[in-house]
C-alpha cells in the first residue's frame, strides 16, 4: 500500500516518489544506468519513417549511456554517475532508441547478460509497444523464469492518448497498440512505465489530464513526466527557430501548475519516476528555465504543500 508520510520524521509525502518504492521492495535507493545497445528505430530506418519523432535528436535519448554490448561491467564503469552506490543497487537501462528492436536471439544475448551481472538488480527497456511481438513476450517470460529474483520493468514512450498530437510528434502508432502492449505485458507480470510529455504544442491542461485519466485505467504502474524540450538538431528545433511565435513554450509557472495537477489526478498506487527533465545543455533551445532542476523540483514540491495536493486527491 501507497505510504505518503516517513514514519520517522512525520514529513508528509505528497506523492509515490520512484525512491520511496525503491525503499518499500527493496530497502534500499537503486539507480539508473543508461546502456546504448547500438539498435535503431522503426521511426528512423524507414519501416514507419526515416526523420524519427519530431522531438528526439540524433542520440535517440542516449546521449550519456554507457555502449553495451552483453560485456561484464564493473563498479568502476559505473562511478561517474553514482560514487555512493554498492554491487546490487544499479538498474540496466536500456535507453537508448528502441530496445526490442532486434532479433530475439540478440534480445536474449543482451538481456541475458545484464540479468546475470551482480552489478544489476535488474533491467528496464525503452521502447515502442509497437516493437513488443510475440517473441519479445516469450523472451520476457523466459527471463523471468530464469531470474526470478530480478525484475524486468519495459518503459513505454506514450507522450500523449490524443491521435492529432500523436500524428504531429510522428509517434508512428495508434492508441491501441499502446494499450494493446501494456495488456499482454501485465498478463506475464511485467510492470510498465508510460513516458508522457508535457507541453506539447496545441495540447491543453485537460488534454494531458485525459493521458493520466488513461493511464489510471490501464492500471499502468509507473510514469515519467516530462515537459518538452526544443533542441537544436531535431525537427521540433529547427520548425521553433524558423518561427518561435509559432510555439506556445511552457513557462516555468505553468508547468509547476499542470505537474501538481497531474499528481493530484494520478492513482495513487502509480509510481512517479520523474517529474521533470534536466536541461538538455547545448542543445536546448527553450524553455532555459528547465536548466534548473532543483529549483523546479523545490518549486513543485512547494506548490504540492501550498495546494495540500496528495496523490490521487483529485480523482
Amino acid at each position: 500500500m501507497t505510504q505518503f508520510f516517513y514514519n520517522s520524521a512525520m514529513e508528509k509525502k505528497y506523492y509515490y516518489a520512484f525512491t520511496d518504492y525503491c525503499k518499500q521492495n527493496f530497502g534500499r535507493k537503486l539507480y539508473r544506468v543508461a546502456l546504448d545497445a547500438h539498435m535503431t528505430c522503426p521511426n528512423r530506418d524507414g519501416k514507419i519513417d526515416t526523420r524519427g519523432c519530431i522531438f528526439c535528436d540524433a542520440g535517440g535519448s542516449g546521449d550519456f549511456a554507457i555502449s553495451y554490448e552483453g560485456q561484464k561491467l564493473t563498479k568502476q564503469d559505473l562511478i561517474y554517475n553514482h560514487q555512493d552506490a554498492e554491487i546490487g543497487d544499479y538498474i540496466a537501462y536500456f535507453q537508448a532508441y528502441t530496445n526490442t528492436y532486434a532479433t530475439y536471439e540478440r534480445l536474449k544475448q543482451l538481456f541475458t547478460a545484464a540479468l546475470s551481472d551482480t552489478l544489476f538488480a535488474g533491467i528496464s527497456v525503452a521502447t515502442r509497444p509497437d516493437c513488443v511481438n510475440e517473441e519479445t513476450i516469450r523472451l520476457f517470460q523466459e527471463l523471468k523464469q530464469a531470474f526470478p529474483n530480478k525484475f524486468i520493468w519495459v518503459e513505454l514512450g506514450l507522450q500523449t492518448m490524443h491521435e492529432r498530437s500523436a500524428v504531429f510528434i510522428r509517434r508512428g502508432y495508434r492508441l491501441e497498440v499502446f494499450d494493446a502492449c501494456v495488456e499482454k505485458l501485465h498478463a506475464i507480470g511485467v510492470s510498465v512505465i508510460a513516458h508522457v510529455i508535457i507541453g506539447l504544442p496545441n495540447e491543453t491542461e485537460q488534454d494531458v489530464l485525459d493521458t493520466i485519466h488513461h493511464l489510471n485505467v490501464l492500471q499502468i504502474d509507473g510514469v515519467k513526466l516530462q515537459l518538452l524540450h526544443y533542441l537544436k538538431g531535431c525537427d521540433l528545433g529547427k520548425m521553433y527557430l524558423e518561427n518561435p511565435n509559432a510555439f506556445h513554450v511552457l513557462r516555468q509557472e505553468e508547468y509547476i501548475h499542470i505537474v501538481v495537477n497531474c499528481i493530484g489526478n494520478l492513482d495513487k498506487q502509480i509510481v512517479i519516476h520523474r517529474l521533470t527533465g534536466d536541461g538538455a545543455g547545448e542543445l536546448l533551445l527553450a524553455p532555459l528555465w528547465s536548466k534548473d532542476k532543483r529549483r523546479v523540483l523545490n518549486m513543485l514540491r512547494h506548490a504540492l504543500k501550498e495546494k495540500n495536493i496528495v496523490q490521487g486527491c483529485l480523482l
